[in-house]
């Protein structure tokens, strides 16, 4: 095969529009070489703004973000709080940074997310004492999570958390430009969580961001991401601070990457598209292969188009003999996340399950999604699926 064809085809790669340049070259002109500065500054007000009400503090990344948000709920060692089960790890860590329990709640089958009734069931038991035996303890927060784009069912979350004052931290790590009844991702809870990682939507190189309709929450997230240090002439510090800032230039990628945001969702529900056409065309051949679906007034960025594969109805084909012949032509593909109730880490943690994301881990996959995506690209991607289900 000639040598360009096997060029890599990357999941989802960083997409550059032309302006990131510009802003970056008037962070050198200007000397912010250095943590904070004007385009931090002008990232927050173009998150706002796009994001249409609260508050943003610019981070180093996601992670940061949600371990900030713990800790001003005041989350300590003992106490439990809920989180999804079928997400990357970054949503759970935190948890373990300040010595608390994560409680994981498995996915319901139409989104993917979070679970309502097992995350009330969860809360319930935690108040009479039957995930810590014999200890009533109320839950400090539920992290939801926006999987691959793709909303949470917020208001049965929200009215859950409304009826027993557990505030929800909404990880809409992969959900920037994804909207659920009109509102934007990242502003439907208490606090909002974005990350702008390499692989992400926009990217800032590295990066995140911590939301909330509270300036006093920003407030206090700026100071402890800034070592928290006191109102002083000299370098004082009544409190534990933390290096979680994000860069004037990695801020000043983020502004370019700002102004092709809209361009860059559009694209990438392009690719969704195409791939329903695709694989609507080949299931009437006799395949049986699903895409995630939009429920009603749920909008997906589609940051990642993803299906399941039951082998049992495609001819004994699994979601690992698709990824592999992709990898045999230099294409990434990538499982769904495996559930954090399975991973090693967390074993023994409390956990609500009723199989839904062991299925899905067991027969989901994350295809080529980036929107930088070449129609010669897409001929590979095609082609090999094509090879595949013959």
């Amino acid at each position: 095969m000639d040598l360009n064809m096997r060029l890599k085809i990357w999941l989802s790669s960083p997409h550059m529009g032309g302006e990131e340049e510009n802003f970056v070259r008037e962070a050198f002109a200007t000397n912010w070489i250095a943590p904070l500065g004007p385009h931090v500054d002008g990232f927050e007000e173009d998150l706002v703004r796009f994001l249409g009400k609260g508050h943003a503090a610019a981070l180093s990344s996601g992670t940061a973000a949600i371990h900030l948000a713990l800790i001003i709920l005041g989350v300590k060692p003992g106490d439990l709080v809920l989180c999804q089960s079928l997400t990357f790890s970054a949503s759970a860590n935190p948890i373990i940074y300040l010595g608390a329990t994560p409680v994981f709640i498995d996915s319901e089958a139409e989104t993917w997310n979070l679970d309502p009734a097992l995350c009330e069931r969860a809360i319930i038991d935690a108040l009479e004492g039957r995930i810590l035996p014999g200890r009533p303890v109320q839950p400090k927060a539920i992290i939801p999570v926006h999987l691959y784009g793709m909303p949470a069912k917020m208001r049965e979350i929200n009215r859950i958390a409304s009826k027993f004052e557990v505030p929800v931290i909404e990880d809409a790590a992969e959900a920037l430009g994804s909207e659920y009844f009109g509102k934007k991702c990242g502003t439907l809870g208490r606090m909002g969580i974005l990350s702008f990682n390499g692989n992400k939507i926009i990217t800032t190189s590295g990066g995140g961001a911590l939301v909330s309709e509270d300036p006093e929450v920003i407030r206090t997230a700026r100071f402890l991401a800034s070592q928290a240090r006191d109102d002083a002439p000299h370098y004082q510090h009544s409190k534990l601070g933390y290096n979680y800032r994000l860069s004037n230039v990695c801020a000043a990628i983020g502004r370019g990457q700002m102004t092709v945001l809209p361009a860059r969702i559009g694209r990438r529900r392009e690719n969704h598209e195409r791939y329903r056409s695709f694989f609507t065309r080949l299931n009437g051949r006799g395949y049986d292969i699903r895409l995630l679906p939009e429920p009603e007034r749920h909008h997906s960025n589609r940051w990642l188009t993803t299906i399941t594969i039951d082998p049992a109805k495609n001819g004994g084909v699994t979601r690992e003999d698709v990824r592999l012949a992709f990898l045999a032509e230099n294409i990434e593909a990538r499982p769904l996340w495996k559930p954090m109730h399975l991973q090693p880490i967390f074993a023994g943690a409390p956990r609500y399950e009723t199989g839904v994301s062991e299925t899905l881990f067991r027969d989901g996959l994350c295809l080529p999604s980036g929107s930088n995506l070449t129609e010669a690209e897409f001929e590979r991607i095609f082609g090999v699926l094509d090879g595949l289900f013959r």
